[in-house]
C-alpha cells in the first residue's frame, strides 16, 4: 500500500499541475512524467530526423523466464504469463542519432498496462499508472554518449486496471506496452504543449483560431524569439499566418503564449466534408527555426443548446458504434493498419459517430476519424465502478477518496492526448457507473480543463434514466426500448443512447446452429432508427457492438465476450452490418415499396438525413431498364422532397445510387414498376396409389413415396431408384435457446471452446389414428390423425397431377416458446446446395449478405474442435464460415421465402410459398433437414428488449396451423 499512497499523491500533483500550468520543478522531482506532451517535431535544426519510433523486437525478462518480445503488443498474446503482482522487465538497447547532440532527448509511451517504471542505464526516471493514455519522459540527463540500455518494468492487474475492468472485460490479463514507443529530440527552449481551440461568430461563418503554446526553457540560456504560426488549405493555399514573440525566457522556467488569427469563412469540419487545414507552427530563436511542427486543424465548433446538440450550429444525429481495439491474435494491441481499416469499415457502413468503449482510443485512430470525418466520444479507461459487472465493489467503497486521483489522472491525460482533434467531441467520463461526489469532482476539474466540449456520464445500464443523479451535459442511457426515442423529447438534456440495439450473442448455440438470427436484426434496426431520428431529443446512438471481441489466446483457448459486432474480429462483414448501413442511411427513399407515376415522372419521396450537405453534394445515379442517368436534388439537409425520374409506360424497373462526397455508395434501391411472376409448367404427371399391410405407395410421375401405416409419415420417396427423400414433412418446434456455454462468470464472459450446435428435431410421432384416403382426377389426398410425444393433430397429404404436393397441419402442442416451427424434411447428404428467391425487407443486397433475396450457397460442412476456426478465419467472407452443420450462407433462415430449390446436381426439391414462410437448411446425422417455418421471431438473445423482441410467443395448448407445398425433380 505505500506505493500505492505514492501514486496516489503523484496522480494529484500531475493534475494539479496540468490544469494551473504550475510547480513544474516539483511535479518532475515527484514523478519524472511530464502533465503535458510535447508536439513531436518533424523538423528539429541541425537535426536529419528528429524522431524514432522504438517499436519492434524487445527483450522480455520475469521471474524465471526469459526471451524476446515485440513491441507494441499484449505479452499474454506472445505467450507469456505475468500473475497479478509480479513484474515483467522489457529492455532494448539504442543509441541517439549523432545530430541529436545537444538537444532535449524525450520518451514517448502511447499505452503501457498497467504501470510502467522507466529506467535509462539502470536509473529510474519516472512510475505511470495507466493503460490507455500516453505519457512522455525527459531522458536527457540519464543518457550515454554511446549506447544506451531502456527498460521498462510492467505491472498489470494494477489499481487503474481494476478500476477500468480492463483485463476482466477482455477475459485475460491486459499487460504489456501496448501501443507506440517513440523517441524524439527538442531544442533546450522547446514547444511543450499546444493547444488548438476554433470558434466561430454567431453566424457560424467567421471564425477565429485560438492557440495556447507553452514554451519550455530547460537549458540554462536566457532566451528570447518568436512563435510562426502558418495556416494552409488542402491545396497547400495560404490562409493566415500570425507571429508572437517571447522575451527573457529563463533557464528552468515555462511561459505560456496565447495567439488569436481571425479566419475569414473557413471551410468548416463536420462529418459529411470533413476539411482539414494544415497548421505549421515553427519556434524562432536567432532568426533561425530550431523547432517546427505540423498538424491538421479542422474549423469546427460544439454546443448544446436545450436537448439538442449543435455542430457548427446544425443540429446532429449520431449514427453510431460502439468500439473495442480488438484482434484474435494481438488483443487490445491492434496495427496502425487496423486502426485505418476499423474506420473506414464503419464510415462506409454510414456511421457517423464512434464512441472508443472503454479506452480513449489511438492517435493513429483519431488522426483517421479527422480525415474521413466521424465523430468521437473519447471515453476514459473507466468501468463499472458500482456495478454489478464488477464484484469488486461488493468489497471496496465506490466513495472513497483514494480513488479519485486515479479517476482524475484517466480523464485528464485522456484529454490531452485528444484535444486538438476535431473529430472528438464529446469526452465520456467513464462507462456504465454510479455518480457519487468523486464523478462530480472529476467532472469538475474536466469542464475546467476544456469548456469547449460537452461531457457525458454513462450511468449504470440498470434501475431506470440517470438513476445517480448526475448534471453533466449530456444525458445518457442504455438499451431503452421501443418508447425510448420518444421519452427523450421530454428530458432538457441532448440524450444519448450510448448502448442500444445489443447485438445476439448470448444465445450462443443458437447463433452457432441458425446466423440467419444475426440477418433478422437489420429490419428491425431501421425501424428503431427511424423513430430514434425523429425525435428532437435523442441525440443518437451507438449500436453494441461494433467488432466481435474474441481473443484466440496461444494455448488454443478462444475467450472473450464474443461475436457483438456486425464487424467480426477478423474484419469480415457479418449480416448486422448491412442492415447497420441500411438503418444509418442518411438518404432514405420513403415510398419503394408504394412508387407513384404521374404524367410520366416517377415521383419517389426522400428524406436527407445528412446534418450538414444538401443532396446537391451527393452523386445520385439512375438506371431505368438498364439506361444510365444522372439526377439532381436540391433537398437541403434534415428535410424531405420528392425527386422526380422520367419513366414510360412499359418501364420494368428503376435502381438508384446515393454517393456521398467522399465516394461511399450510402444508399441504394431497386424500385419495381412491373413485377415479373414466375414461369409456370402445365405439364401433367399420372398419379396412382397402392398400399400393403404397413404402407400406401403414391406414384406421382416418376416419383414414389411411400407412407408409413402406423405413424402417418412418409417415410421417403425414390426417383427411378434414387433416393430424393429420406423422411418427410414432419411437423417439428424448435424451441427458443440461451445457452451461453455455462462458464461460472460476473458479466457474460462465456465465449468457451465447448459450445457447439444444437439438433433440432421434427416432433417424434407414436401413431396415425386414422388415415382417410380420397382420390380425385387431378389429385390424392390423405387425411390423418397423429399423436405425438408432446401432442397431437391432423394432417394433410395432397399429391397433384401438376408434379406438386402439399402437406397441411393443425397441431397442439404442450411446448412452449418456439424460435420456430413448421415442417421439417430429410434429405440424402449429397442435396448440398440451396438456391433460394425471398421477398426481401430492402430492395437492394450485397452479394456477401446471407440476407440476399436471391442466392446459392453451398452446404461445405467443416467439423470444428472449437466455437470458431482456431488462428485464422476459415474463409474470406463471413457468409462461407462453417461447422459440422454447413456455411452460415447454407444454414441460414431465410424469411419470407417465394422459391427455394436444394438439389445434388440432378435430383432436388422444390419449395413454393407465399412470402410469408422461412426457411433452413443444415446438415445432421448425415441427412440435410429442411425446414418451412410457418413461424420464426429474431432469436432467444436474453439483452433484448422491444422492438427486437417483438413477435416472441406461447403456444402452449394452441392449435399451429400451416402448409407447405413442394416438388421433387
Amino acid at each position: 500500500m505505500a506505493r500505492n499512497k505514492q501514486t496516489i499523491g503523484r496522480r494529484i500533483l500531475i493534475v494539479a499541475f496540468f490544469i494551473a500550468l504550475i510547480s513544474t520543478k516539483l511535479l518532475a522531482q515527484q514523478t519524472g512524467v511530464s502533465s503535458t506532451l510535447s508536439p513531436i517535431p518533424y523538423a528539429v535544426q541541425n537535426s536529419r530526423k528528429p524522431s524514432v519510433s522504438l517499436n519492434g523486437e524487445w527483450k522480455f525478462a520475469q521471474t524465471g523466464k526469459k526471451g524476446s518480445i515485440k513491441v507494441p503488443g499484449e505479452w499474454v498474446m506472445q505467450g507469456y504469463t505475468v500473475n497479478t503482482g509480479e513484474t515483467a522487465t522489457y529492455s532494448r538497447e539504442f543509441s541517439l542519432p549523432d545530430d541529436w547532440k545537444g538537444n532535449r532527448i524525450k520518451l514517448r509511451f502511447d499505452g503501457v498496462s498497467s504501470h510502467a517504471v522507466v529506467k535509462i542505464n539502470g536509473k529510474k526516471l519516472a512510475e505511470h499508472e495507466g493503460s490507455f493514455v500516453p505519457f512522455e519522459i525527459d531522458i536527457t540527463d540519464a543518457l550515454k554518449a554511446d549506447h544506451n540500455l531502456l527498460e521498462v518494468d510492467v505491472q498489470a492487474n494494477t489499481i487503474s486496471d481494476i478500476l477500468a475492468c480492463t483485463s476482466q472485460y477482455a477475459v485475460h490479463t491486459v499487460g504489456g506496452i501496448l501501443r507506440n514507443v517513440t523517441l524524439f529530440a527538442l531544442p533546450s527552449v522547446n514547444i511543450g504543449d499546444f493547444t488548438v481551440v476554433t470558434t466561430l461568430d454567431k453566424n457560424y461563418s467567421n471564425a477565429t483560431l485560438a492557440l495556447k503554446t507553452l514554451l519550455v526553457n530547460e537549458g540554462e540560456k536566457v532566451t528570447s524569439g518568436q512563435l510562426s504560426y502558418t495556416l494552409t488549405d488542402a491545396n497547400g493555399k495560404l490562409i493566415a499566418s500570425s507571429k508572437a514573440s517571447f522575451s527573457q525566457l529563463q533557464g528552468a522556467k515555462r511561459k505560456l503564449l496565447e495567439t488569436v488569427i481571425p479566419v475569414k469563412n473557413p471551410a468548416k469540419w463536420n462529418t459529411d466534408k470533413p476539411y482539414l487545414y494544415q497548421l505549421t507552427t515553427a519556434l524562432m530563436v536567432e532568426g533561425k527555426a530550431t523547432q517546427t511542427h505540423s498538424q491538421k486543424i479542422g474549423f469546427r465548433q460544439v454546443e448544446v443548446k436545450g436537448n439538442q446538440l449543435l455542430v457548427n450550429g446544425m443540429p446532429i444525429k449520431l449514427r453510431g458504434v460502439n468500439r473495442h481495439s480488438v484482434h484474435p491474435l494481438t488483443g487490445r494491441s491492434i496495427s496502425d493498419d487496423l486502426e485505418l481499416k476499423d474506420a473506414v469499415l464503419f464510415k462506409q457502413g454510414n456511421c457517423n459517430y464512434i464512441r472508443t468503449s472503454h479506452y480513449p482510443p489511438s492517435q493513429r485512430f483519431l488522426e483517421v476519424a479527422d480525415s474521413i470525418g466521424l465523430f468521437i466520444e473519447n471515453e476514459s479507461s473507466l468501468t463499472w465502478i458500482q456495478h454489478g459487472a464488477s464484484p469488486i465493489w461488493k468489497l471496496w467503497n465506490y466513495k472513497d477518496e483514494k480513488f479519485y486521483p486515479y479517476m482524475l489522472a484517466a480523464n485528464i491525460e485522456k484529454m490531452q492526448a485528444g484535444k486538438n482533434h476535431p473529430s472528438v467531441i464529446i469526452w465520456s467520463l467513464g462507462n456504465e457507473s454510479y455518480w457519487s461526489p468523486l464523478w462530480d469532482k472529476v467532472y469538475r476539474e474536466a469542464k475546467k480543463l476544456d469548456p469547449t466540449r460537452p461531457i457525458s456520464f454513462h450511468d449504470q445500464c440498470w434501475g431506470g434514466f440517470n438513476n445517480g443523479g448526475n448534471k453533466v451535459e449530456i444525458a445518457n442511457y442504455h438499451y431503452p426500448g421501443m418508447n425510448g426515442p420518444q421519452a427523450t423529447d421530454t428530458m432538457k438534456r441532448p440524450t444519448l443512447f450510448g448502448e442500444y440495439a445489443h447485438l445476439s450473442t448470448y444465445n450462443r448455440r443458437e447463433l452457432l446452429t441458425d446466423p440467419g438470427v444475426r440477418a433478422s436484426y437489420g429490419p428491425v434496426l431501421v425501424k428503431y432508427y427511424d423513430s430514434m431520428y425523429v425525435h428532437k431529443g435523442n441525440l443518437g446512438g451507438a449500436i453494441w457492438s461494433g467488432i466481435d471481441d474474441t481473443f484466440h489466446l496461444p494455448d488454443g483457448n478462444i475467450v472473450g465476450y464474443g461475436p457483438w459486432g456486425p464487424i467480426d474480429a477478423w474484419r469480415r462483414l457479418k449480416p448486422e452490418y448491412w442492415g447497420m448501413k441500411k438503418a444509418y442511411s442518411p438518404v432514405v427513399v420513403k415510398n419503394v415499396n408504394n412508387p407513384l407515376v404521374k404524367n410520366g415522372k416517377l415521383l419517389l419521396e426522400v428524406e436527407n438525413r445528412h446534418d450538414f450537405i444538401a443532396l446537391s453534394d451527393v452523386e445520385i445515379n439512375c438506371k431505368i431498364d438498364g439506361t444510365n442517368m444522372r439526377l439532381k436534388s436540391l433537398i437541403k439537409p434534415r428535410e424531405k422532397g420528392v425527386l422526380q425520374i422520367p419513366v414510360k409506360a412499359g418501364t420494368k424497373e428503376v435502381y438508384l445510387s446515393f454517393t456521398d462526397p467522399s465516394g461511399n455508395i450510402v444508399n441504394e434501391e431497386l424500385i419495381v414498376l412491373k413485377p415479373t411472376g414466375p414461369a409456370t409448367k402445365t405439364d401433367k404427371v399420372a398419379i396412382a396409389v397402392t398400399e400393403n399391410e404397413m404402407a400406401y405407395f403414391v406414384v406421382q410421375g416418376d416419383i414414389t413415396y411411400t407412407i408409413n401405416k402406423i405413424t402417418g409419415v412418409i417415410s421417403g420417396a425414390n426417383k427411378k431408384g434414387v433416393k430424393v427423400l429420406e423422411q418427410g414433412p414432419v411437423f417439428g418446434v424448435v424451441l427458443m435457446n440461451r445457452e451461453d456455454g455455462g462458464k461460472p462468470n460476473v458479466a457474460g464472459e462465456t465465449y468457451q471452446n465447448n459450445i457447439y450446435p444444437i439438433k433440432n428435431y421434427p416432433l417424434y410421432t407414436i401413431f396415425a389414428n386414422a388415415i382417410q384416403v380420397d382420390k380425385k382426377a387431378d389429385s390424392i389426398t390423405f387425411k390423418i390423425k397423429a399423436t405425438y410425444t408432446n401432442g397431437d393433430g391432423n394432417l394433410t397429404y395432397t399429391f397433384f397431377t401438376s408434379g406438386d404436393t402439399k402437406v397441411g397441419y393443425e397441431v397442439k402442442t404442450g411446448l412452449e416458446q418456439p424460435y420456430q416451427y413448421g415442417m421439417v424434411f430429410q434429405l440424402p447428404k449429397n442435396f448440398d446446395e440451396l438456391s433460394w428467391e425471398r421477398k426481401g425487407e430492402f430492395s437492394v443486397y450485397s452479394a456477401d449478405d446471407i440476407a440476399r433475396a436471391k442466392g446459392t450457397a453451398k452446404l461445405n460442412a467443416k467439423w470444428l474442435s472449437s466455437v470458431e476456426a482456431f488462428g485464422k478465419p476459415s474463409a474470406m467472407l463471413w457468409k462461407d464460415d462453417a461447422n459440422e452443420m454447413g456455411s452460415n450462407d447454407f444454414r441460414a433462415t431465410k424469411h419470407h421465402i417465394l422459391q427455394a430449390k436444394l438439389d445434388n446436381g440432378h435430383e432436388g426439391i422444390v419449395i413454393q410459398s407465399n412470402g410469408k414462410q422461412a426457411l433452413r437448411t443444415w446438415l445432421q446425422d448425415e441427412k440435410i433437414q429442411l425446414l418451412i417455418a410457418d413461424y420464426s421471431n429474431s432469436g432467444s438473445e436474453p439483452f433484448y428488449g422491444s422492438p427486437f423482441t417483438d413477435g416472441r410467443i406461447n403456444i402452449k395448448g394452441k392449435v399451429l396451423k400451416g402448409s407447405v407445398t413442394f416438388k421433387l425433380q
